[in-house]
């Protein structure tokens, strides 16, 4: 496990992490007012019956990328702590397997991963299946991640890289 990352100074980053969670809890509050916990609203947006979720998807993905990019930026202040740790990642072959298997998640419970956790805040118990999805799947890849990894790494084709 990761060690907490430290402030200027060493100490560790609690107040840091108590704003980060109080952000969650927004985040899931804003999720259940959209509509975004309601199943048959997932559904509608996927038939393409209603595409009010797909436009609250499309301006979150917009401030997302815009406050990591600032963040990235970042060079003193509280939040410069977290430039560090903001970078890009490289493309796998494991990543068509895990966006399948993160697609048919979706897809079975009705529900993203944050849409669960917020379901959850609202009591809806039928989330319990998809909080345990979630462990079950991160508890896969931490057995299985690197086996997969190395087996599709053999299989996929050379680069000229």
């Amino acid at each position: 496990m990761n060690a907490p990352i430290a402030m200027r100074g060493g100490t560790p980053a609690t107040a840091a992490t108590w704003l980060l969670f109080g952000c969650g809890l927004l985040f899931g509050f804003v999720l259940s007012r959209v509509g975004a916990t309601d199943y048959d609203a997932i559904a509608k947006m996927f038939l393409l019956e209603d595409l009010h979720l797909a436009g609250v998807i499309g301006i979150a993905m917009v401030v997302a990328g815009l406050g990591l990019g600032w963040v990235r930026r970042m060079r003193s202040g509280r939040l410069a702590v977290y430039a560090e740790v903001i970078k890009a990642k490289p493309t796998k072959p494991g990543l068509v397997v895990g966006a399948v298997l993160f697609g048919a998640g979706w897809a079975i419970t009705g529900t993203c991963p944050g849409t669960g956790l917020a379901q959850l805040g609202e009591g809806k118990l039928m989330a319990l299946f998809t909080v345990a999805g979630m462990f079950i799947g991160a508890g896969g890849y931490v057995r299985f991640g690197a086996w997969v990894e190395a087996l599709l790494g053999r299989r996929a084709p050379k680069s000229g890289r």
